[in-house]
């Protein structure tokens, strides 16, 4: 089974990407898929977590166990087979930024694609360590003395 995720930026309406992902892929499969397809860097600390209906925060995975289990430890399927739709990819520990990982949909793997894959992608990735990016001029003016 596959799973569709759409991946949302709070409060960037450019930036959009949608994910089919095996069932069975654990939450680490899916951070290291997340971290080479946004181009973050591999040394900074990264978080899932469940929230409820209000925001409120139910479960933490990281890269060890914080006591809801470590990112190595949890498959997708468990999480959807307790009702977990939505997914927060805490990215910018410092900042509290994160994508919101929405659940899409199911669908039969498809044989000879490979997952996960991105399915969709719209505006540029989100800079890991600036919350707004900037813009360099490249256009130089040369002026000159007389």
């Amino acid at each position: 089974m596959i799973y569709q995720y759409k991946a949302l930026l709070p409060n960037n309406k450019n930036f959009v990407r949608v994910y089919e992902v095996k069932a069975e892929t654990t939450l680490y499969a899916f951070h290291l898929f997340l971290q080479n397809d946004l181009s973050f860097s591999p040394d900074q600390q990264v978080f899932f977590r469940t929230t409820d209906q209000t925001g409120k925060e139910i479960h933490e995975y990281g890269l060890f166990d914080l006591g809801s289990g470590s990112m190595d430890q949890v498959r997708l399927e468990s999480l959807h087979k307790n009702g977990v739709r939505e997914l927060h990819y805490l990215f910018d520990v410092f900042k509290g930024r994160y994508l919101t990982l929405q659940f899409e949909g199911e669908e039969d793997e498809l044989f000879r694609k490979t997952y996960p894959r991105t399915i969709l992608q719209r505006g540029e990735n989100p800079d890991q360590f600036r919350e707004v990016a900037v813009e360099i001029d490249l256009n130089v003016e040369i002026i000159e003395d007389k």
